[in-house]
């Protein structure tokens, strides 16, 4: 018996031809979708640069904002609700509590609660400025779109905040939500089937579990609450056991949850929402920091100046100096 080696066997299609002659061809796709993803990513610079000529803000319709800055930022704290934010061009930076989170072309940033946050643009220049939008999340259309899609998570108290890969499906629904701004008769009708569009590739993408912050029910739920209500009634004293009470979790296990949803403690949360809202009556209402400080909560001026120079880096009054100067 003559035993071929698989070295000289050959095998032969119908018609003489020899299968081992032809070429393997090397898959085209993963390159084709490189090259739509870099289209895409240059349209939306493209896009977005010609609705919005000079730094700033412009809210397109409501819920689409788009931001611009020809240079990188000072760092600014505020308290934002729930939103998807995506970077065109340029790199930006968040800071949670002591987390530090980046977000540029390749990877955007969710966060699903009210969150006391500091915004600073990293990398902007007059010919590569920073543009990005920014797309609150509905908490009914997030209900929506994960009863009507079916999809199962785990469920839990995930922290509030991430920064994921952007990937193609999403990447493609993202440029058709900024194609609108060339065709505001259409925006109408299509924003909100492309935002929910939008929602639905979050969840593809693996952000269930922080999306539930927006549902009613469970742990997650809970703990939007409780940040809703230190919210409206930061001023007040934080009686811990009475606001576990409340949402029907113990104290242990509400100090757990806060803190893994929001990376702080409920008692910094509260810290944070009221040194942020001294800081604007002194700078838009002219308040002195006694009289400030008095109004968000604090009884002892030295204690508010302590905690105003730990978060902000300077007595209340030359933090105010500083920040009237760069306005003028």
């Amino acid at each position: 018996m003559i035993v071929q080696s698989c070295k000289n066997s050959q095998r032969r299609m119908p018609g003489g031809i020899n299968r081992d002659r032809i070429p393997i061809m090397k898959s085209t796709v993963p390159k084709r979708e490189a090259n739509r993803n870099l289209s895409g990513r240059e349209e939306l610079v493209d896009r977005i640069s010609r609705a919005i000529t000079v730094d700033g803000a412009l809210d397109v319709f409501p819920g689409f904002r788009l931001a611009r800055s020809s240079r990188p930022t000072e760092p600014v704290r505020s308290v934002y609700g729930p939103a998807f934010c995506f970077v065109a061009q340029g790199c930006k930076q968040v800071l949670l509590g002591d987390e530090v989170f980046r977000y540029d072309p390749g990877n955007y940033l969710i966060f699903t609660v009210d969150l006391p946050l500091v915004f600073q643009v990293r990398e902007a220049s007059e010919d590569r400025p920073y543009l990005g939008f920014r797309l609150d999340l509905d908490p009914s259309l997030v209900a929506s779109v994960i009863v009507e899609s079916g999809f199962e998570f785990k469920k839990g108290a995930a922290r509030a905040m991430d920064v994921s890969p952007t990937d193609a499906g999403l990447l493609d629904a993202i440029v058709r939500l900024v194609r609108l701004l060339d065709s505001p008769e259409d925006s109408g009708f299509m924003a909100p089937l492309i935002i929910r569009e939008i929602v639905y590739r979050l969840l593809r993408g693996g952000q269930g579990p922080r999306l539930s912050h927006l549902l009613s029910g469970g742990d997650a739920r809970r703990i939007s609450r409780a940040i809703g209500y230190l919210r409206e009634n930061f001023e007040r004293p934080l009686k811990i056991d009475d606001l576990a009470r409340d949402l029907g979790m113990s104290v242990s296990g509400f100090h757990h949850h806060f803190k893994s949803v929001t990376a702080m403690s409920p008692l910094q949360f509260q810290k944070q929402i009221r040194l942020q809202e001294a800081r604007r009556l002194m700078l838009g209402e002219d308040l002195d920091a006694a009289s400030a400080g008095f109004r968000v909560g604090y009884e002892d001026p030295s204690y508010f100046s302590r905690d105003y120079k730990k978060l902000f880096g300077a007595p209340p009054q030359r933090d105010i100096a500083r920040l009237r100067g760069s306005l003028y």
